[in-house]
């Protein structure tokens, strides 16, 4: 029950400021140990801003739901959603200056596969990279099981999340089943699939409940329908007396909305800009911040080099 849950508890934040205070705090932490490297050259010229780093960010984001979505065979919702959810998660905590996105991402996508049980094996999962060679495949398979536990670390071993694919099939259910006013609610499921599309490549999975999302994507798609449900929230789910939950609960469903209408795609101009800025980055810090950390960084224990960095393959690989 997401009531219970380590999602609630430690991963379901205030407010938008809440979360843009930890990522400009990973950002300064990158910035500060850099430059206690002693590296010669070092200058804060050379870092990404944090708008910078954000603009990356969403660029990576649609890249691993292009990914998952063109995936063979086809990756369930739920699946999809984990690793959304893993890597927002992620780069909470971590600056994309300090691990590059393009690999974790796709540990990302891995690692959700084995969580949400569906069962592809590391073969077929790199099968999905068109452009890499086999050999290149391989390689990569190598790179991700690097990095596979330093991302259930960076989760806190919170690796159950809980999405709102489920709570919108019981809403539905219960339209059918209790509110006759609506002759078809299936009508609902196209636009409020879209809806939590969307709502997944924002914060809106760390701010508000699966409910909360599931909820609002159903009543977004009844406006946008033309249809008035105010008689399902007060009639059906009780909240006719109730009058402060059912203001809560529209503020929430107004800052979601707000959430999804403020979400643009960053020019692909910027992101090649952003990206040499972020590969020169990685080049010159590779010797430190690459090497795949396996969690044993309290006890001086490093993981071997792998035989594949970053560098040795692009975006178009993921194609």
């Amino acid at each position: 029950m997401f009531h219970n849950s380590s999602q609630k508890k430690f991963w379901t934040f205030k407010n938008d400021d809440e979360l843009e205070q930890m990522r400009c705090m990973a950002n300064e932490k990158f910035r500060k140990k850099a430059l206690e490297s002693g590296k010669p050259g070092i200058s804060e010229l050379m870092f990404l801003e944090r708008h910078e780093e954000d603009a990356l960010f969403r660029h990576y984001e649609r890249r691993l739901l292009d990914f998952c979505n063109a995936f063979k065979p086809a990756m369930p919702k739920s699946v999809v959603g984990t690793a959304v959810m893993y890597f927002r998660r992620f780069y909470l905590n971590n600056s994309i200056m300090e691990y590059h996105p393009r690999i974790i991402m796709l540990t990302c996508a891995y690692l959700s596969c084995k969580v949400d049980e569906f069962n592809v094996s590391s073969t077929q999962f790199v099968g999905n990279l068109l452009q890499e060679s086999p050999a290149g495949q391989e390689r990569v398979v190598e790179q991700i099981l690097e990095y596979e536990l330093l991302l259930i670390q960076q989760l806190n071993f919170h690796l159950v999340v809980h999405n709102p694919y489920r709570p919108m099939e019981g809403l539905l259910i219960d339209l059918k089943t209790r509110y006759p006013t609506l002759e078809n609610p299936e009508s609902l499921r196209k636009s409020a699939d879209d809806f939590l599309t969307q709502a997944a490549m924002t914060d809106a999975g760390l701010l508000f409940s699966p409910s909360q999302i599931a909820l609002t994507a159903i009543l977004n798609s009844a406006s946008r329908a033309g249809l008035n449900m105010e008689s399902y929230l007060t009639e059906c789910l009780g909240l006719k007396e109730d009058k402060e939950t059912l203001s809560k609960m529209y503020d929430s469903m107004r800052r979601m909305k707000t959430l999804l209408k403020k979400y643009e795609l960053p020019k692909q101009e910027e992101v090649n800009i952003y990206k040499q800025k972020l590969e020169r980055i990685h080049v010159e810090f590779a010797t430190s911040s690459n090497k795949r950390k396996r969690g044993y960084e309290e006890d001086g224990h490093v993981a071997k080099e792998p035989r594949l960095t970053e560098e040795d393959w692009t975006d178009e690989d993921l194609l």
